[in-house]
């Protein structure tokens, strides 16, 4: 009887709980292999063969709603006399309940729909779409913080990021990332997404990225020596970045939609604009064949600006390729594709790439 009475009570109490949690670690990480071979022209062609990303993931669940999660990543296999890079793509405090969450760490904004969520199972291509490279600076990280939720069917986030280098923005935004490496906080960017996700297989968002990226001359000394800050509106370079996205993964069908405006003040190379698209239209034919996983034949048109319709920046895109999934976490893909500027325009750059990802 003093058993059954011990279970009674135990029964009680867990069901009495409002959870049951038990703390713990998680890891996890993604990785590619690239195969590159670009030719224009008569020229010799160029062949690389590149370990490009190894990523870990590394989390701890303090609770239900507490946690902390990290990325760190190794590109080109190794760091050595400049090259390569060893980074801190993400490390992070999160917060987290059923409306509302909060992260503060190293982040990264949500610009896009690959910057958040990159790892290579998730795109068709070998590469991340150039478009993700060069219009939203694709891996975008930084020192901050963010607010999230969700109503009514909408996801939003608000996130506060480190100032960009206003030296070193010209051609994009991408050379002015400071990567959480003494990051200042003078201005800061400020970075507000919406997405919606309440219809089966269709994601549709976008977001608004501005900031005033301080300059060599933002601070300056007087003549007894105090730093000072110098007038905002021209020792610092104004950007602002307005892009929509859609993504539709259902009834075998693949079809991405990414467009991307870059406004800017006080641009060192005098560009007031840069930006461009992507498309991305694919058939699951796997099961048509009788094929275990995902098999997509699939088309991208992509054209992308550098500054101001200069002809020199200003590139065309068209690839062509075959994505096999055997299981969602691995992908290996085939392409063949077309790159054209005014300076070849007779003579597109032929890219061939292969490759394989996975994420665990």
């Amino acid at each position: 009887m003093t058993k059954i009475y011990f279970c009674i009570i135990l029964l009680t109490v867990l069901i009495a709980q409002d959870d049951f949690f038990i703390p713990g670690n998680s890891i996890g990480g993604y990785g590619e292999l690239h195969y590159n071979r670009s030719q224009s022209g008569e020229n010799v062609p160029t062949l690389k063969l590149d370990f490009h990303r190894f990523i870990i993931y590394y989390g701890y669940a303090f609770s239900e709603e507490w946690s902390f999660k990290s990325e760190v990543e190794l590109e080109h296999n190794l760091v050595y006399d400049g090259e390569g890079e060893l980074e801190l793509e993400q490390a992070f405090i999160n917060y987290h309940s059923e409306r509302f969450g909060f992260q503060a760490g190293v982040i990264l904004p949500s610009v896009g729909i690959i910057n958040e969520y990159h790892e290579p199972p998730l795109f068709l291509s070998v590469e991340r779409p150039e478009y993700s490279k060069y219009v939203i600076p694709t891996t975008w990280f930084g020192n901050g913080a963010a607010v999230y939720g969700k109503m009514a069917g909408i996801n939003w986030r608000f996130a506060l990021l480190e100032d960009l280098n206003g030296d070193k923005i010209g051609k994009g935004i991408r050379s002015g990332r400071v990567k959480g490496y003494k990051s200042t906080a003078y201005n800061m960017v400020k970075n507000i997404s919406v997405y919606f996700n309440g219809v089966t297989g269709l994601r549709v968002g976008g977001s608004i990225t501005s900031h005033n990226a301080p300059t060599s001359v933002y601070l300056i000394k007087d003549e007894k020596g105090n730093t000072i800050v110098n007038d905002a509106d021209t020792a610092s370079v104004g950007v602002q970045l307005l892009e929509v996205n859609a993504k539709y993964t259902a009834n075998n069908i693949y079809a991405v939609l990414e467009y991307g405006q870059i406004s800017y003040k006080h641009n060192p190379l005098g560009y007031e604009t840069s930006g461009g698209y992507y498309l991305d239209l694919g058939y699951n034919v796997g099961s048509l064949i009788g094929l275990k996983g995902k098999l997509i034949p699939w088309v991208r048109l992509s054209e992308y600006n550098r500054g101001n319709d200069d002809k020199s920046v200003d590139y065309d895109i068209k690839r062509y390729g075959i994505t096999f999934w055997p299981v969602s976490q691995i992908a290996f893909k085939i392409e063949y594709g077309t790159k054209t500027t005014a300076s070849n325009e007779n003579n597109p750059e032929i890219q061939i790439n292969a490759g394989v990802g996975y994420s665990f």
